[in-house]
């Protein structure tokens, strides 16, 4: 296996992804230099955040580079801290929504994208082979801390906000998952005149993920109960997805966003072409409501850099993901949980409607997820074993359900998502699957 994987390089901190390995990074990040000579560089609240981020910005100043460093901001700040900083590219140091022990890196170009695949894998060939630079004196990069960052982003959050969710009056309970957004989320929403209600916002270190947020929003729907809030909004680790409950306490996923915000921005007549980006992971109610209201639906493979490439090729305005990852093209080049959030507000304020309501809209086929932990995901696709009953299962599926069986891009683990009409049936293909799949490759 390569070092990247569908989000940049991920490992368990300090034993995969090294102090050594991240400031490897930095240096082969040379290749991504321009006349600007400059990189910001920022991380979440994980414990190894701030030694992963040092050695990263001390191999980019090796290098040359300049390293503007933003501090604990929320992954999609990047572009826009690329942008004001005038700087070559960026990088982040996050695991987004993984266990507080695992730790990644990835790079934003000077567009503020995901570097392409083909990029990467010319950084790793630096990597491997070690950096030609050596640049000495006046030669060697500076870096210096940039702590007006937090609030170059919450003043573009607000400008985003301010004008069209003005007067309205809810309560809002905020899931910050002990991450990125937490100290700028609650201030937001409260600086547009909401009542914000923040949980999960006193990072430790060492809590990021931990029993809360978009991944497990368990604790989100009990507190939305508890203080009877409109609504509820859950982030991951770094800020770029967000997971909803409405005021009756169930799950509003991002196929349900991606729906209401389609629908929103074609009355509007500003979804121009009538189509979103999608993955595969997709429910098909969602495709099928989009097409009853003249709106294609394109999939591609799962991972957010798919879904931008996707939305750029086709020039569309809308993409995302079922796990709450949603692109608004108008407002950025990546998923921003935050500008979901307030694009959600915005569409709850036009409609005069609550969310449990507009909802409700979507039709769902019944779908089951496993994710099945394995010591090496990529085995899946030379065993023939397995090759052979994923294609019996999905040819008994054919016409009446999909099967969806892939190595995660984040962790060791396969994931395996079966849908269909009939779901005694789905969730028996789902379980025998599972077995074997950990039976051939635990």
């Amino acid at each position: 296996m390569g070092l990247f994987g569908t989000d940049g390089v991920r490992g368990i901190a300090n034993l995969e992804l090294t102090p050594e390995l991240a400031l490897a990074l930095g240096q082969a990040a040379w290749l991504l230099k321009d006349e600007r000579n400059r990189a910001v560089v920022g991380r979440d609240t994980r414990r190894s955040g701030e030694m992963l981020s040092a050695a990263l910005a001390a191999g980019l100043a090796s290098v040359g580079l300049d390293v503007v460093d933003v501090g604990v901001i929320p992954t999609p700040a990047i572009p826009l801290l690329i942008e004001r900083y005038d700087a070559s590219f960026g990088a982040v140091v996050s695991a987004s929504h993984n266990p507080a022990e695992d730790n990644g890196i990835k790079f934003f170009d000077r567009a503020g994208f995901k570097i392409p695949e083909e990029v990467e894998a010319e950084l790793e060939r630096a990597v491997n082979e070690g950096t030609p630079l050596r640049p000495s004196g006046q030669g060697i990069g500076r870096i210096r801390a940039a702590g007006e960052a937090a609030r170059l982003y919450l003043e573009r959050l607000l400008s985003l906000g301010r004008e069209r969710l003005q007067g309205l009056k809810l309560r809002l309970v905020v899931d910050c998952a002990n991450g990125a957004t937490s100290g700028i989320a609650a201030r937001l929403f409260s600086s547009l005149g909401l009542e914000a209600i923040p949980i999960h916002d006193q990072p430790d270190g060492d809590n990021i993920n931990l029993n809360c947020g978009s991944t497990d929003p368990r604790s989100l729907q009990e507190a939305v109960r508890l203080y009877q809030a409109d609504l509820g909004v859950a982030y991951d680790g770094d800020g770029d997805r967000a997971i909803f409950i409405d005021h009756l306490g169930r799950e509003v996923d991002g196929d349900a966003v991606l729906f209401l915000a389609a629908t929103a921005l074609k009355a509007k007549g500003l979804l121009e072409p009538p189509l979103v980006v999608a993955t595969v992971m997709s429910n098909l109610g969602l495709e099928e409501a989009l097409k009853a209201e003249g709106i294609a639906l394109v999939r591609t493979k799962v991972g957010d850099r798919y879904v931008a490439a996707e939305i750029e090729a086709r020039g569309a305005k809308l993409g995302g993901e079922q796990s709450g990852h949603i692109i608004f093209r108008d407002c950025g080049p990546t998923g921003d949980g935050l500008i979901t959030t307030l694009q959600v507000l915005a569409i709850l304020k036009e409609a005069e409607r609550p969310l449990s309501e507009l909802a409700a809209r979507l039709p769902r086929y019944p779908q089951v997820l496993h994710n099945i932990p394995v010591p090496d995901p990529e085995r899946l696709y030379q065993n023939r074993r397995l090759q052979e009953a994923i294609a019996s299962f999905q040819a008994h599926l054919d016409g009446i359900g999909r099967l969806i069986v892939r190595p995660s891009g984040t962790q060791p683990v396969v994931r395996v998502m079966v849908e269909g009409k009939d779901e005694a049936l789905i969730r028996r293909v789902s379980q025998e699957l599972s077995r074997l799949i950990e039976q051939e490759l635990s």
